[in-house]
């Protein structure tokens, strides 16, 4: 377990300017949160809002990456009272703290309410019976990667922000050329189930906290084909080799891949030092099921909560609605990383950043129309995603069928929901 290692960044002298959560007084907020040293936006966010708040100084309790959920909870659920900004890395985590009662209600605690509509779903997806405890302030959603260059040689149309996966895996059909060393896919499933699973999702009828898995049974049908007919090295082949998904895209064996928007930043740092030959390059939305608006796509979210035990709790609130508003934002995006509030602001600023494809379909596809959750606020999400997984592995081998795959599925994830 990582020991605590807390850094406290006195951002200039404290000033006894008036502040609505207490006219006069200066405010010590402590933030819970990880790899302080490696994100530089939870920096570039507590100087701005000092530079704002002058009364507020932003302390930082550096928890660790590895052990950080558990850490967290450990002392939430203890009663800690020195830290009073959280931060949720994901949703098992969520799902807990909200369980335990660890968290402000901030659907009862922000005047106003926060206006859902920038946030493209978010808000509701981390609603638990109608009630917020934390605000996502980054997001990292779904989109495609496409290799220009390859395209161009094959004389094929670019895949664009509107594509339905049937109009997608034509394209990825058209796109696979070659043999052997020399051969190129058309597109990418890495042995992630969200590969597969996502699409069975972006309808907003079903999701993967489920008692009846079957919506999925199409989507595995899919899969499968690709493989087989060789549009995608097989599941059994990149598991084996242990190869990471940037691999094929960089060294040009692949036309597309599908991959969360934080592959972006990656993406042109390889570019730039060489490593990437894919330098010519766009992103475009994840294409969607017929019926499905265009946009739609699946994200993993990282929220701001606030300690229900913090002495500070009307400034920390007060913080937490800045930094994952419009102001906060744009820190974010300026620090190079996608915000889970996207407005024109914010399009601007990642879209004219160094080394981002500069085609408007790049640009657009930065912005979901709708977005929803990997896997949904849930106690017992962190067990269902270990069935789920497995369930994965035993289809993608082929070791079980579609069918039995389902049923393992569904046999393990009802008795942890219950009737």
């Amino acid at each position: 377990m990582n020991s605590l290692l807390k850094s406290t960044t006195l951002i200039g002298a404290l000033l006894a300017a008036g502040s609505a959560h207490a006219q006069g007084d200066n405010v010590t907020l402590n933030w819970a949160l990880w790899d302080l040293d490696a994100a530089p936006f939870f920096r570039a966010l507590a100087e701005e809002y000092h530079a704002k708040n002058p009364d507020v100084t932003i302390e930082y309790t550096d928890l660790g990456s590895a052990d950080y959920p558990q850490m967290l909870m450990t002392q939430l659920t203890g009663g800690a009272e020195n830290l009073d900004i959280v931060t949720i890395k994901d949703i098992p985590s969520y799902s807990q703290l909200v369980r335990t009662n660890s968290l402000v209600n901030l659907s009862e605690a922000l005047d106003p309410p926060v206006d859902p509509a920038p946030y493209g779903g978010l808000i509701d997806e981390l609603s638990v019976n109608d009630a917020l405890y934390g605000l996502p302030f980054r997001a990292d959603i779904w989109v495609v990667y496409y290799n220009k260059d390859l395209f161009d040689a094959a004389g094929v149309d670019y895949p664009t922000n509107d594509m339905t996966w049937a109009q997608y895996d034509d394209v990825a059909r058209e796109m696979t050329t070659g043999f052997g060393p020399n051969k190129v896919y058309g597109t990418h499933n890495h042995i992630w189930r969200s590969t597969v699973q996502l699409p069975g999702i972006q309808d907003g009828q079903h999701t993967l906290i489920a008692q009846d898995y079957s919506f999925l049974s199409p989507w595995y049908e899919r899969a499968l084909a690709l493989q087989q007919d060789g549009i995608v090295q097989t599941y059994a082949s990149l598991k084996t080799s242990a190869m990471h998904y940037s691999g094929p895209f960089y060294n040009e064996q692949v036309a597309m891949l599908p991959m969360g928007s934080w592959f972006i930043g990656t993406q042109i740092d390889k570019v730039n030092s060489g490593e990437s030959l894919a330098d010519n390059w766009g992103i475009v939305s994840l294409p969607h099921p017929e019926g499905v608006a265009a946009g739609t796509t699946a994200a993993t979210v990282t929220s701001l909560g606030v300690n229900s035990n913090s002495p500070h709790r009307e400034a920390a609130l007060e913080f937490v609605r800045w930094a994952a508003g419009p102001e906060g934002a744009a820190v974010v995006a300026k620090a190079g990383v996608l915000p889970a509030l996207v407005d024109d602001t914010v399009l601007e600023m990642i879209a004219s950043s160094d080394g981002f494809p500069q085609d408007d379909n790049s640009r657009a596809a930065l912005r979901a129309s709708q977005t929803y959750l990997e896997l949904p606020v849930n106690a017992k999400a962190a067990e269902i995603e270990l069935i789920l997984n497995r369930a994965h592995d035993l289809i993608m081998t082929e070791n079980v069928s579609i069918e039995d795959g389902i049923a393992q599925m569904n046999e393990g994830v009802a008795p942890l929901l219950g009737d």
